[in-house]
């Protein structure tokens, strides 16, 4: 199975329950709505780029291509999953819904995982790289066989090399 599948229905099922338990909360305490809003997109930002993160972290193969293809496709899933989740549980909503989540509310989903899932790419990335580099350094120093002289780093100031005394004009030029 393609890695993008995965992580693409778990992202749409995790955007269009998002999306349901706020417009079911909006229902009944239409004046809270802010701060769960801001909690739910803080969870959705969260997840997408912690997922993406541990990707790049374990070093899964053409992980930008997994999340840029999931992205797209949990956009349309949780669209479909978003009209379907309020029509059952909120306010029955009908076909009418299903041009606008198909459109815009994929769209806003789907940089709504891209967005945060680049960044977790580069940050498990730079994860994946120092703490290679502290492994390296670790088997370095255990396969090394101690030495009585202490090693010497190369100063990042080299000495200019001296260069054979300057000639005046007159030694240079032959006599006329």
């Amino acid at each position: 199975m393609p890695p993008w599948i995965p992580r693409a229905l778990g992202m749409a099922f995790l955007h269009a329950t998002a999306a349901v338990a706020t417009a079911k909360f909006a229902v009944f305490q239409p004046t809270d709505v802010t701060l769960v809003t801001t909690i739910t997109l803080a969870v959705l930002v969260g997840s997408a780029a912690l997922w993406s993160a541990i990707d790049a972290w374990v070093g899964l193969d053409e992980a930008g291509r997994t999340w840029f293809v999931a992205a797209l496709v949990a956009g349309v899933t949780s669209g479909v999953l978003t009209v379907v989740g309020k029509a059952a549980f909120v306010d029955r909503t009908g076909v009418s819904a299903l041009a606008s989540a198909l459109t815009g509310g994929a769209a806003f989903t789907a940089l709504l995982i891209m967005v945060p899932a680049g960044l977790g790419l580069v940050v498990g990335r730079r994860l994946a790289t120092s703490y290679g580099d502290a492994d390296r350094d670790d088997d370095a120093t255990e396969a090394s066989p101690p030495t009585s002289a202490p090693v010497r780093k190369p100063s990042p100031y080299p000495r200019e090399k001296s260069s054979p005394r300057p000639r005046n004009r007159q030694e240079t030029e032959p006599a006329r």
